[in-house]
C-alpha cells in the first residue's frame, strides 16, 4: 500500500514537475494558469504571512547575531541592514503602488521588468560607492555587500509580486515573500552558528535569496499572469519619469526615518545601533501590521476612486485605517509596559529596563510612521504624488538638523526623541496636503458640473431640423476636424448598450476591435481611452429633448473597472442587442435640438427622449459597404 504524501511534499513535487516541464518546453509565460484569482481571504492571510516574515527577518537576525557574536558586531550588522533597506527603496523606485493601480495596463509588464533591472543595478553600484566613501574595512565591506545584494533581490522580486497582485492573486505574492524570508533566516542562522563568521553568513544570505527568486518568484509570476506585450524603450523612460516623484518621496521618507541611525554611526559606538533598533522593532510591528491591512485593498481603493459616486467611501477608508493605527499603537504600548521589556531583555541578553521610557516614545513614533506611509499610498492612488515631494524635501532638512542637535546633547535618548519630532513634522505637512488635494479635486468637479448644467440650459431654446441626416460633433474637436464627422443616422454603427427608461445609468461596454475612435479632444486619429466622449440626453421643463456632450474621464474609468470585475467573476455581462434593433430604437427617438456653440470650440448635439439616459462611452464610425451583417461577438 502506497503511503500518502503530506501536503508540503506533494505541493513541492508538483511545483518541480511544473517548473521542469515549462523549462523543457522553452516557455514560462505560455503555461496554463492553475491558481484562481480574487480570493480575498487568501489574500489577507498570505499577505500577513509574507509581510510578517519579511518584517521579522531584521529583528530575528539581529537577535541571532547578538547571541552568537556579541553586541558590537550586532551593531555593525544593524548598520549594514539599515543602509541596505534605504538602498532597496532606490531599487523599488516607488513603482509598486503605481504598478498595481495601473488598471488599464498602460505600461506592459515587460516595461516594469526592464525598469526594475535598471534600478537594481544602480542600487548595487551606489551601495558599493557608499562603502568606499565610508572607508569600511574588508569585513564590514563584505557584510554590507552581502546584505545589499539580499535587499536587491527583494527589490527585484517586488515587481514580480506586484504583477501577481495586479492579476488579483496577491496570496501567491505573499507566499513567495514568506518562503524567501524564511529561507534567508534559516540559512543565515545555521552558517553563523557553525562558522561564527558574520561575513560568510551575510554572503550566504544573498545566495539563498537569489536562488529562491529564480526557483519560485520569477516562474510563478510568469505562470500565473497573462503574457505581456514587448517592452518599449520609450515606455521604460516614461515610466522612470512618471515614478520619479514616487521614488524621491519614498527614498527621502526612509532616509528621514533612518537619519538618527546614520548620525549615531559617526557619534556613538556601534552597540547603540543595537539598542536603537531593538527599541524600534515593536514600533516597526505597527507599520507592518497596517501595511498588511491596506496593501490587499490598494486595487479596491483605485476602483473606488475611479467612480465619482463612491469617493466618499475612499475618505471613509482613510479614516478607518488611521483609527485602527491609533488603537493598535495604544495596544502595543500596553503590551510593552506589561511584558514587553522583560521579553526584550530575555531575547537579547541585555537589560532594557533603563530604556522603558524611550520604548514608549519609539512606539508613538511608529504609529505616526504607519499613518504617514498609508497616507502617501492613498495620495499615489489619486495620482498626486508630485504634490508631496516638496514636503519630504522640507522635512529632510529637519531630519539633519534635529538629530545632530539632540544626539550631541543626550546621546541615544536624543536619537529616539529626534525620530518622533521629525515624524510628527512630516505627518502634519502630509495631512494638510491631503486635505488640500481633496478640496482642490472637489472644486474642479463642482466647476465641471456647473459648466455642464449651464451649457445644457443654454441649449434648451434652439430647434433642430427633422432631417434624416444628423451631424455628430465631438466635444472640443478643432473645426477642421469637424468636417469629416457628419454621417447619416442610418449609416451609424452603434455599440451595444442598455437604455435607461427609469432614469438609472448604465455604462456602455464597447469592443475596441470593432469600433473606430473619433478624433481625440486635441485632434488626431484615435482618442485615448481616458478621453472618450460621453453622450447624455436630458429633458428640460417644457418636455422637449435636448442633447448634451460632456467629458467622461471618470465614467470611462468606471466602465473599465466594471468590465474588469465582470471578467474576474466570470460573468457574461449585459445581454447583447442586434444592430437592427438598436438602430430602430434610436430612430424612434425624437430628433434632437441643435445646441448653441459653447466656449469657442464646444458644440453639443444628439438625440434622445424620456428621462435622463446615459449611453456610456460611445465611439462611432460610418458603416463600410461590407458591414451589411453585424459580426458576432467572440
Amino acid at each position: 500500500m502506497t503511503r500518502k504524501q503530506n501536503f508540503i511534499v506533494r505541493i513541492t513535487n508538483e511545483w518541480w514537475n511544473r517548473l521542469l516541464g515549462a523549462v523543457s518546453e522553452g516557455s514560462l509565460s505560455e503555461q496554463e494558469e492553475q491558481y484562481a484569482s480574487h480570493r480575498t481571504r487568501r489574500d489577507f492571510v498570505c499577505t500577513t504571512l509574507g509581510v510578517g516574515a519579511w518584517g521579522m527577518v531584521f529583528p530575528l537576525l539581529t537577535i541571532v547575531v547578538t547571541q552568537l557574536v556579541g553586541a558590537e558586531q550586532a551593531g555593525m550588522f544593524s548598520m549594514a541592514f539599515i543602509t541596505g533597506l534605504v538602498l532597496m527603496f532606490l531599487g523599488n523606485y516607488g513603482v509598486r503602488t503605481f504598478q498595481v493601480s495601473d488598471l488599464d495596463e498602460r505600461y506592459s509588464f515587460s516595461d516594469y521588468q526592464v525598469n526594475r533591472v535598471v534600478t537594481c543595478i544602480i542600487m548595487l553600484l551606489i551601495g558599493a560607492l557608499y562603502c568606499f566613501a565610508r572607508g569600511y574595512d574588508g569585513q564590514m565591506f563584505t557584510i554590507c555587500m552581502g546584505v545589499y545584494f539580499y535587499k536587491m533581490v527583494d527589490a527585484l522580486a517586488d515587481v514580480y509580486e506586484g504583477r501577481l497582485q495586479q492579476a488579483d492573486k496577491m496570496y501567491l505574492a505573499g507566499l513567495s515573500q514568506a518562503i524567501r524570508s524564511v529561507a534567508v533566516v534559516i540559512v543565515f542562522s545555521l552558517l553563523l552558528l557553525v562558522t561564527r563568521n558574520l561575513a560568510i553568513a551575510s554572503v550566504a544570505m544573498a545566495v539563498v535569496s537569489l536562488l529562491s527568486f529564480f526557483v519560485l518568484t520569477f516562474p510563478l509570476a510568469l505562470f500565473e499572469t497573462p503574457k505581456s506585450r514587448r517592452w518599449s524603450p520609450m515606455a521604460v523612460i516614461e515610466l522612470l519619469k512618471q515614478c520619479f516623484p514616487l521614488f524621491v518621496a519614498l527614498f527621502l521618507f526612509n532616509l528621514i526615518e533612518n537619519m538618527p541611525k546614520f548620525v549615531m554611526e559617526g557619534m556613538l559606538p556601534y552597540d547603540n545601533q543595537l539598542y536603537f533598533n531593538a527599541l524600534y522593532f515593536p514600533a516597526q510591528g505597527i507599520l507592518l501590521t497596517i501595511s498588511m491591512l491596506y496593501k490587499p485593498l490598494l486595487i479596491r481603493l483605485a476602483e473606488v476612486w475611479a467612480d465619482p459616486a463612491r469617493r466618499k467611501r475612499f475618505d471613509l477608508a482613510i479614516l478607518a485605517i488611521v483609527a485602527i493605527t491609533v488603537v493598535l499603537t495604544g495596544g502595543v504600548m500596553a503590551v510593552m509596559g506589561w511584558i514587553g521589556i522583560p521579553i526584550m531583555s530575555f531575547l537579547y541578553g541585555i537589560d532594557f529596563e533603563p530604556f522603558r521610557g524611550l520604548a514608549f516614545v519609539m512606539i508613538a513614533a511608529g504609529g505616526v510612521t504607519a499613518v504617514i506611509d498609508f497616507l502617501y499610498q492613498a495620495i499615489t492612488v489619486l495620482r498626486r504624488q508630485k504634490d508631496v515631494t516638496k514636503l519630504y524635501l522640507l522635512t529632510f532638512g529637519f531630519s539633519i538638523f534635529v538629530p545632530l542637535l539632540l544626539i550631541g546633547f543626550t546621546g541615544l535618548a536624543g536619537a529616539v526623541l529626534s525620530y518622533l519630532i521629525v515624524m510628527c513634522i512630516l505627518l502634519s505637512l502630509l495631512v494638510m496636503e491631503y486635505v488640500s488635494i481633496r478640496m482642490d479635486l472637489r472644486r474642479r468637479f463642482m466647476a465641471m458640473r456647473a459648466e455642464g448644467d449651464a451649457a445644457c440650459g443654454r441649449g434648451a431654446g434652439h430647434h433642430a431640423s427633422a432631417d434624416a441626416t444628423e451631424e455628430i460633433r465631438i466635444d472640443r474637436m478643432p473645426d477642421d476636424a469637424q468636417a469629416g464627422a457628419s454621417m447619416p443616422v442610418e449609416a451609424m454603427e452603434t455599440v451595444r448598450f442598455d437604455m435607461a427608461p427609469d432614469a438609472r445609468t448604465y455604462d456602455a461596454e464597447y469592443d475596441p476591435a470593432r469600433t473606430a475612435a473619433m478624433p481625440g479632444r486635441h485632434g488626431g486619429e484615435g482618442a485615448p481611452a481616458h478621453e472618450t466622449t460621453r453622450i447624455k440626453g436630458v429633458v428640460p421643463v417644457d418636455g422637449k429633448p435636448v442633447a448634451k456632450l460632456s467629458d467622461s474621464r471618470q465614467a470611462a474609468a468606471r466602465s473599465m473597472t466594471r468590465m474588469q470585475r465582470s471578467r474576474r467573476s466570470g460573468a457574461a455581462g449585459k445581454p447583447t442587442r442586434s444592430h437592427a434593433h438598436d438602430t430602430e430604437r434610436m430612430q424612434r427617438q425624437e430628433p434632437p435640438r441643435e445646441a448653441q456653440e459653447r466656449a469657442r470650440l464646444e458644440r453639443e448635439r444628439d438625440f434622445l427622449r424620456g428621462g435622463t439616459q446615459d449611453l456610456g462611452d460611445i465611439r462611432t464610425r460610418p458603416l463600410r459597404s461590407d458591414d451589411t451583417k453585424r459580426r458576432p461577438r467572440p
